[in-house]
């Protein structure tokens, strides 16, 4: 799989899942043995990371990605997005009630591609920001 081959999933990850908050491709872009290695408390598996998104789409549902750096490691299959997005709390999140606020994100994913499908996904958000918009912090 070349550079270009794994930019198109990290793309498309973001664009067709993360940017509209639409699950129809999630079986496509993640393969069956997809671990989640910043899964943060919850289980590390494609069907909790599912599960994180859906709860994640309740509480954002409009939440809005726009992938500001983007840089493929060929040898590795590895791809690092920096990315930001604004969403509208409409669910409860991180134990906060729906706050009907605009909230900016910010973060880095770096994913691993094997065979045209996320195998392994790192990611870190601006974790404090988030809080103190939320009002939790």
């Amino acid at each position: 799989m070349g550079r270009s081959d794994i930019e198109l999933v990290a793309r498309r990850w973001i664009e067709e899942i993360w940017r509209p908050g639409d699950l129809a491709t999630f079986d496509e872009l993640h393969a069956p043995d997809f671990r989640d290695r910043s899964a943060a408390g919850r289980g590390d598996t494609r069907a909790d990371y599912r599960r994180m998104l859906e709860a994640f789409y309740v509480a954002f549902p409009d939440f809005h990605t726009v992938i500001d750096d983007l840089v493929a490691d060929e040898s590795r299959a590895v791809v690092a997005i920096r990315w930001t997005a604004r969403g509208t709390h409409r669910g409860d999140y991180l134990g906060a009630a729906p706050s009907g606020r605009a909230i900016d994100f910010a973060g880095i994913e770096i994913i691993r591609v094997s065979e045209g499908r996320i195998v392994e996904r790192w990611g870190e958000w601006d974790g404090m920001s988030l809080l103190a918009q939320l009002g939790l912090w």
